[in-house]
């Protein structure tokens, strides 16, 4: 499968209300790679992720898409009403309509085919991280951006989700590109590392970023322990909810 450049974001630097929020940023994303933000809160990586889809006008540098670009987005919060009757089929749909046999194919491609019925309230989660990945890939994106796609999802099944986002990339040779706090939760299934900091610290492959002065003084030693930590190999498999399935392995 050939790698064809996707994205191209150039110096581009963002101040809101006198308040600098990026400053000279650049960064690219090619079909079949992960590229990972990382950085602090605040650090401008959810607004630079809303700079590459086009959803904010940077004040000064360059954003280049690949003509006819497909995206996807997974966002960082999203919040259903409680009184809304939505199951998860009609959810997946909003603003992209698909049969139901296109949800269910969706919904198995992340592990969640038996929530299509639920209701939207009542899934975890997980689940919900599962149900709007499942939508972004019904647009059959050439570019998936994803905002904190671990969030409120508890740490066994964080690893589940990184995990199903790296087959994901293997699978479809899209490119991805996404938000998270710290660089131990990606070390595995990513390609490239933007540590962020209202400006890029350091970039590089996920064990250059780990050595790189600027990330250890930005995140600590407490970083780097925890970084080490994430280097293991997992024997098991974990359900929705984040529970180790019972008798199911990894090869």
């Amino acid at each position: 499968m050939s790698v064809e450049l996707l994205l191209t974001v150039e110096n581009v630097s963002l101040t809101i209300g006198g308040n600098s929020i990026l400053r000279e940023v650049s960064l690219q994303v090619a079909s079949s790679e992960i590229v990972a933000l990382i950085g602090p809160n605040g650090a401008g990586k959810s607004t630079l992720a809303r700079i590459a889809l086009g959803l904010i006008r940077p004040d000064r540098g360059q954003v280049w898409r690949k003509p006819g670009l497909r995206l996807g987005y997974v966002p960082q919060r999203l919040t259903v009403d409680a009184t809304l009757p939505l199951t998860v089929q009609r959810f997946v749909t909003l603003g992209a309509p698909a049969t139901r046999a296109q949800v269910q194919a969706g919904l198995a491609e992340v592990g969640a085919a038996s929530i299509i019925d639920s209701p939207v309230q009542a899934i975890s989660g997980g689940e919900m991280q599962r149900a709007l990945l499942a939508r972004a890939l019904l647009r059959e994106p050439d570019l998936l951006v994803l905002d904190e796609p671990v969030q409120g999802v508890d740490v066994s099944g964080q690893y589940e989700l990184y995990d199903l986002i790296s087959n994901i990339k293997k699978r479809r040779g899209c490119g991805i590109l996404m938000v998270s706090h710290e660089l131990h939760l990606v070390m595995a299934a990513t390609d490239h590392v933007l540590c962020l900091n209202r400006h890029i610290c350091c970039s590089g492959h996920p064990d250059h970023v780990a050595r790189d002065p600027a990330y250890l003084e930005l995140f600590g030693l407490d970083g780097a322990r925890r970084l080490a930590i994430y280097h293991h190999h997992h024997n098991h498999r974990h359900n929705l909810h984040g529970a180790v399935v019972v008798g199911e392995t990894d090869a």
